[in-house]
């Protein structure tokens, strides 16, 4: 590890460019997982109705929640983030 960067700045590598991605992509994913672990809990739930499986119910729930929250804030700043992965 070099010391020199920390003290002189000037030596620093140039930092990388930002890369464009697609974030609707990782949040249906993120969506579908969170669908799919709802799906299994609310399966549990029915059959052995314990406390746990009630309280995964609400957290998975509240996961899907989040995950559309975050398409519907993905839609209204598109724009921003990709312009500045396009560089």
């Amino acid at each position: 590890m070099k010391i020199a960067p920390i003290y002189d700045p000037t030596q620093r590598r140039p930092s990388p460019k930002p890369v464009q991605v697609d974030l609707r992509k990782a949040f249906i994913i993120g969506i579908c997982c969170w669908v799919v672990a709802l799906i299994v809990s609310i399966v549990v739930f029915s059959t052995a109705h314990s406390e746990m499986s009630r309280q995964s119910m609400f957290i998975c729930s509240y996961g899907v929640l989040i995950g559309f929250a975050l398409l519907v804030w993905e839609h209204f700043h598109r724009r921003d983030y990709r312009r500045l992965g396009a560089d």
